[in-house]
């Protein structure tokens, strides 16, 4: 595998990069450096500012003033795809956008094909094709519709894309999640090509291993700001980790109620559960006045797995038991009526009617309950449970009639979390329950899920904010490709470790991570002795 150039300019610099949007500040004075020949990995949590950064270079978002890109030590504007397709910068994103009813070769030149007399020379495709297919070592011909490939097959086409473009630099944005073991490998010795081409690669990745075996240098963000860059021969899971993860959790919301003790038979239990294509044989329990924590990185099966549990997706295999009773609810209705309630991640798009009211998304699950004999409704009962749901979940809001859609993203979670406890559940879900609110508002969310665990429910929290699940649950499971890859669990004398958790999540040698802590913490000893 050939080295880095940094004997020659950059062929990339992207200088002093931010980016807002609105009030939230994704990215703060980053910086990257990239040269031809040199697979460069990027890393960071959920949230750090890694898509932004390549979506600015790839030309679908406008960086802020005050930033610079150079290409060849040459500065270049950006603010346009095309453009950058043009300079020669390629974006190859996990969802892949390929027309399936297509040809390869009408894909690889799409928008840009070769024509005579203003009609598409598809002869002249075809053969400008066959070398870039050869070049990708593929068995497929530039005639072949991209609906029968697989999706390492499909890969490689928008690799093909890129090099018919003069790509220079190609981004790939975690390329092996979808592939299998033969299809990964079939990719790395096309990487491997591409870099003796002297083609520069920015990967972004959650597994440890491929930055391991790919990366020449690996550059990390957090929370939107540029944390650091390691050479091949520094990287190791420890450091890479505590990049990551290295926020102060000191003042970071802690419970209120005594540490948890599981005893008696649990509330939830789910054993084998699966649904044929991304969850796999997950099994767990949950008791009564416990928080259980789910953690892992994008797509690792948290929410499908959360899905399964409320009947919003099919199950396959597995069963589901509530308070020892096996259940197999067939609708999300039939789960609530049980005792199991869900709050989605999408609180707009699948949660709230936005231009109903206060009251009216609060009672919109126990509706029936305020029909007289002849099924009219009691309006001024399901005022009343607004109002109670106000008071007690702090919701604010002028009165119950307003329209949800006008309140913050914090109230608007809060109602959304009022309607689910209307029905009295035994178990709640609550998936990334304070994404997109602000931090007064999360401490209060905090402080509710503190105060229903100590009111007996059973609670499983799924969230991306490490810092936010460690102050939260009393133990976490960690998810990773669709199973539980392992547990942690904490006490107040030895609290759950986020290192541990994104170490799980990533797939990072444990006893690597367990050596390099326990150095570090015979280093620190040694420091405070002398």
């Amino acid at each position: 595998m050939s080295t880095a150039r940094n004997d020659q300019a950059p062929v990339l610099e992207m200088r002093s990069i931010s980016k807002t949007f609105g009030p939230v500040k994704a990215l703060s004075d980053v910086s990257l450096t990239v040269h031809a020949g040199e697979l460069h990995a990027l890393m960071g949590e959920n949230g750090a500012g890694k898509s932004t950064l390549m979506k600015v270079l790839s030309g679908a978002y406008t960086a802020d003033p005050g930033g610079k890109v150079l290409m060849d030590g040459r500065e270049i504007t950006l603010g346009d795809p095309k453009l950058s397709k043009q300079l020669g910068i390629a974006v190859i994103y996990q969802e892949l956008s390929l027309a399936p009813n297509l040809t390869v070769a009408q894909n690889i030149f799409l928008g840009t094909e070769p024509s005579h007399l203003g009609i598409t020379d598809r002869r002249s495709m075809d053969a400008k094709t066959a070398p870039i297919l050869k070049r990708l070592g593929v068995k497929f011909g530039p005639e072949t519709l991209v609906a029968g490939l697989s999706l390492g097959e499909r890969q490689l086409v928008e690799i093909g894309r890129a090099l018919a473009a003069n790509a220079r630099v190609i981004v790939m944005d975690e390329p092996t999640t979808s592939l299998s073991t033969r299809e990964t490998e079939q990719l790395f010795d096309v990487i491997a090509g591409l870099k003796e081409e002297g083609v520069a690669i920015i990967y972004i990745s959650h597994r440890m291993e491929e930055i391991y075996r790919l990366s020449d240098r690996c550059s990390v963000l957090r929370d939107g700001s540029y944390v650091g860059t390691l050479d091949r021969d520094e990287l190791n899971a420890a450091t890479l980790v505590s990049m990551m993860v290295g926020r102060d959790l000191s003042t970071f919301y802690k419970k209120e109620h005594k540490q948890f003790e599981r005893s008696g038979d649990p509330v939830l239990a789910v054993e084998g559960l699966g649904d044929g294509k991304l969850v796999h044989d997950v099994s767990f329990e949950v008791h009564r006045g416990e928080v259980l924590g789910i953690a892992g990185l994008v797509g690792s099966g948290r929410t499908e797995l959360a899905r399964l549990i409320y009947a919003a997706d099919p199950l396959s295999v597995g069963a589901i038991r509530l308070k020892g009773d096996e259940i197999r609810p067939r609708t999300p209705r039939e789960a609530l009526s049980k005792g199991i309630a869900y709050l989605t991640e999408d609180r707009k798009g699948l949660g709230l009617f936005l231009d109903m009211s206060v009251s009216e998304n609060v009672s919109m699950c126990v509706i029936e309950r305020d029909a007289g004999v002849f099924g009219i409704r009691n309006f001024a009962a399901a005022a009343k449970r607004a109002a109670g749901a106000m008071k007690s979940l702090a919701i604010k809001a002028p009165n119950a009639r307003i329209n949800v859609g006008s309140l913050s993203g914090g109230n608007q979670q809060k109602v959304l979390l009022a309607r689910l406890l209307e029905v009295g559940p035994e178990v709640i879900i609550l998936d990334e329950p304070t994404r997109g609110v602000d931090v007064g508002a999360k401490s209060e969310i905090y402080r509710l899920i503190d105060s229903l665990a100590a009111e007996g429910l059973a609670v499983v929290m799924i969230s991306s904010e490490l810092p936010e699940i460690i102050g939260v649950a009393d133990r976490v499971l960690v998810m990773r490709e669709g199973t539980i890859a392992g547990e942690v669990t904490g006490s107040p004398e030895h609290p759950i470790d986020q290192e541990r958790i994104m170490a799980l999540s990533t797939g990072a040698a444990g006893g690597e991570l367990a050596a390099a802590s326990a150095a570090d913490k015979t280093n620190h000893e040694r420091t405070a002795h002398e």
